[in-house]
């Protein structure tokens, strides 16, 4: 399983509930999460996909943080058990 993977079944997963799940790209801002979450009620959150086992680099847990400071909420998800629960969790917010 790679990362390629696990972010299409985040797409597939948030468009199930409605949802949207665009690609993030912010030029001129490195280290920004790879995916913008939008469910309906106007939930919203940011996910950065890994292959399993892989970790954030340094400037991408920078940015998740200054996201985080701003009242954001940021998942890293390296796994496809892992989407129900964050999807269910940014519902709940």
């Amino acid at each position: 399983m790679n990362e390629k993977y696990i972010e299409r079944k985040l797409v597939e997963a948030v468009k199930k509930m409605g949802g949207l799940a665009p690609k993030f790209v912010s030029p001129g801002l490195d280290g920004v999460p790879d995916r913008i979450i939008l469910l309906p009620g106007g939930h919203i959150a940011f996910a950065e996909t890994k292959a399993p086992g892989k970790k954030m680099r340094p400037l991408q847990i920078r940015r998740k943080q200054q996201m985080e400071g701003l009242g954001f909420k940021v998942y890293c998800i390296d796994s496809t058990e892992m989407i129900g629960g964050v999807l269910d969790e940014i519902r709940s917010s």
